[in-house]
């Protein structure tokens, strides 16, 4: 076996191969594209990576051999001559390689994939014939270099040569359509309706496979132009866009072994920098996919300017709390309100604050958005009974406010005006306390206790009614048609008021005392009399996890995801703190100190992912934000914060 693919100018002994010999054969010795010294004159030494062919570069070396890429040809100098024994001259045995590991050929080819498609080919052929790795098969080196040239005959050719190295063989069915597929749509732009029509006819149809793609491809016949094509196809046109698009998919039936999945090496970059966001207990940012807005070099750090690095779960100081986007620290104590506070509630779109109190008021308060202190901007007065609960509209136009358990009422304000719009009770015998808005903004559902379901419309006007559901708290989701309610059953049930059917989806062992859904409907997060905070997967019907730490009796208390991705928790607690989680973790990663008695509710603002609200039977408001800023010696003697961290 020759070193580097070059050799002395006399014949060495081929030496066997090591391991099974086979079409899938990642690291070759001489079949790996690399000539020993006897090659017959005139014999090309073929191409290391196996990825782009290329001819004999012409005469000099003796033996008529040549290496592509100005790589050494075969009896010259070059890196082989270090692959040399020790006593020299053309009798001189090579030393013989170290055999990679699977783990090291597996690198190797990732690092060749992704130098290749940056342009590097040269880099590409002497890494390849260095190692004596192969970058992918040579059928599918052909099959590539005849899909990206729009040569489809030769291309269908190919598959049969895969056929063997395919697993699946319903795969190579799948393959020819899409070729065929690809060969249809640039016969139409072409303006070759003939051809495309005998593609159609004679190619596709017999494989009797996807019909339904085909009866829609038969329609792209009546299209008067190319761009109509584009359009109505959602397709690139004929070029390289479209034919790597489709490369990436065909390589998708095919084993890694023959070709590598495409951009392999930037996909699991792209994991480790996720997953190491994912064990970042503070990491409180928008996720950015994009490889560019990292450093590879370093290990994901929160913040650059505290000494801890985020990364172990459960292992962190609270120095390493991302000060710059966590809420940590009480910016502001809102005292306006003379009774205990027992909701707060941010709008939608994260410039208000709705706060309801034993006092009987709502206060609405203005977030400033650069300083984002708050201050207020209407009081709405009247509710005899206080107010346990707010619901803002979809377009924040309107907010909803209910009482505690022997009201009957619910208020309907516009919030421009600051207007009550609707009052309604449908009787004194009922207990509204819960309220959900449609996702259109036109109606809303409401309930309590003592039996009552009904959606009404803006004006009050009841639309529908379930009769003997026992609501304790709603909430309605985004297919507009199914409320979520839980009742005194110790359940949360799914009702459908379109077809009027209901389903069973969360079963506790305890009374939910309230709960809230995250916003892409798969999470719900429950307050569980005596047992804290649950966060159950709606869609597997599971519970997901139990978080520690907070005290929960049988007061409601309201807690809430929160943080860029929703990768928070927050709730609050009889023993008078704030608790926040990550939700990955059932440990507290923070627990927020200030409030003297139980705290009712949290909010986090859903657009400045740094912002949260907490409200309290103590009659204040607490706005939470980051942490001022920390000097070294703050760093050293402790935090300077009201924070303590397990």
């Amino acid at each position: 076996m020759q070193a580097n693919g070059a050799g002395g100018g006399q014949q060495q002994q081929q030496q066997p191969p090591q391991g099974p010999a086979g079409p899938e054969l990642g690291c070759l010795g001489a079949q790996n594209g690399e000539a020993s010294a006897g090659t017959a004159a005139g014999d090309q030494l073929a191409h290391a990576n196996g990825l782009l062919p290329s001819a004999n570069s012409g005469g000099g070396s003796p033996g008529g051999l040549s290496v592509n890429n100005g790589v050494p040809a075969a009896g010259g100098p070059g890196p082989a001559a270090a692959e040399l024994g020790s006593g020299g001259g053309g009798g001189s045995a090579l030393k013989k390689k170290k055999r990679l590991s699977q783990s090291d050929e597996d690198v190797i080819r990732l690092i060749g994939q992704h130098l290749h498609g940056l342009g590097l080919n040269q880099t590409v052929d002497l890494l390849m014939q260095e190692s004596g790795c192969r970058l992918e098969h040579p059928s599918a080196t052909k099959f590539r270099n005849h899909v990206m040239e729009g040569e489809w005959d030769k291309a269908e050719n190919d598959l049969n040569e895969l056929k063997a190295l395919v697993h699946s063989p319903h795969a190579i069915v799948r393959m020819k359509f899409l070729l065929l597929q690809q060969k249809y749509l640039e016969y139409l732009e072409d303006g070759k309706v003939l051809e495309a029509l005998q593609v159609l006819r004679c190619e596709l149809t017999p494989l009797k496979y996807n019909t339904e793609r085909i009866h829609v491809l038969s329609g792209y016949l009546m299209c008067s132009h190319a761009e109509d094509l584009r359009a109505k196809a959602e397709w690139e046109g004929k070029g390289t866009a479209s034919r790597s698009k489709l490369l990436d998919k065909l390589q998708t039936y095919l084993p890694p072994s023959v070709m590598l999945p495409p951009r392999r090496l930037q996909n699991l970059l792209r994991q480790a920098v996720e997953l190491q966001r994912d064990r970042c207990l503070y990491h409180n940012t928008k996720l950015d996919s994009n490889l560019d807005s990292v450093s590879l070099l370093i290990d994901h750090v929160c913040s650059r300017g505290l000494r801890s690095v985020c990364g172990a779960l459960y292992m962190l100081p609270c120095l390493g709390i991302m000060r710059k986007q966590f809420p940590c620290y009480t910016q502001q104590i809102l005292t306006e309100h003379c009774n205990e506070v027992w909701f707060c509630k941010f709008s939608n779109d994260g410039t208000k604050l709705a706060t309801g109190s034993k006092d009987t008021t709502v206060i609405i308060w203005q977030v400033d958005p650069d300083t984002h202190q708050l201050k207020l901007l209407k009081t709405l007065e009247g509710h005899a009974y206080g107010v346990s609960y707010i619901a803002w509209s979809p377009d924040d136009n309107y907010l909803v406010a209910c009482g505690p358990d022997d009201c009957s009422e619910l208020w309907l304000w516009n919030v421009q005006t600051g207007e009550l719009r609707t009052k309604m009770s449908q009787s004194h015998e009922d207990s509204l306390t819960s309220v959900a808005w449609n996702p259109d903004g036109k109606r809303f559902v409401t309930g309590g206790q003592r039996g009552q379901f009904y959606q009404c419309d803006l004006d009050g006007n009841l639309l529908d009614s379930w009769e003997g559901v026992r609501v304790q708290c709603l909430w309605c989701l985004s297919d507009g048609k199914t409320v979520l309610a839980s009742d005194t059953h110790q359940r949360i049930r799914g009702y459908n008021f379109e077809d009027l059917t209901d389903r069973n989806i969360v079963q506790e062992d305890h009374p939910i005392m309230s709960f809230t859904i995250s916003k892409n409907g798969r999470l719900a997060l429950l307050n569980v009399a005596t047992q804290g905070v649950h966060l159950w997967d709606l869609q597997d019907r599971v519970l997901v996890r139990k978080y520690q730490g907070v005290t929960q009796g049988f007061y409601t208390i309201h807690s809430c995801f929160g943080g860029h991705n929703e990768d928070f928790i927050a709730s609050g607690s009889e023993d008078h703190k704030v608790y926040i989680w990550h939700k990955r973790s059932e440990l507290p990663i923070a627990e927020l100190t200030g409030h003297t008695r139980t705290v009712n509710c949290v909010s986090w603002n859903p657009q400045i992912p740094s912002m949260m609200a907490s409200a309290s039977d103590d009659g204040t408001v607490r706005i939470w934000g980051p942490a001022p800023f920390v000097d070294n010696q703050d760093i050293e003697g402790g935090p300077a914060w009201p924070i303590s961290c397990l």
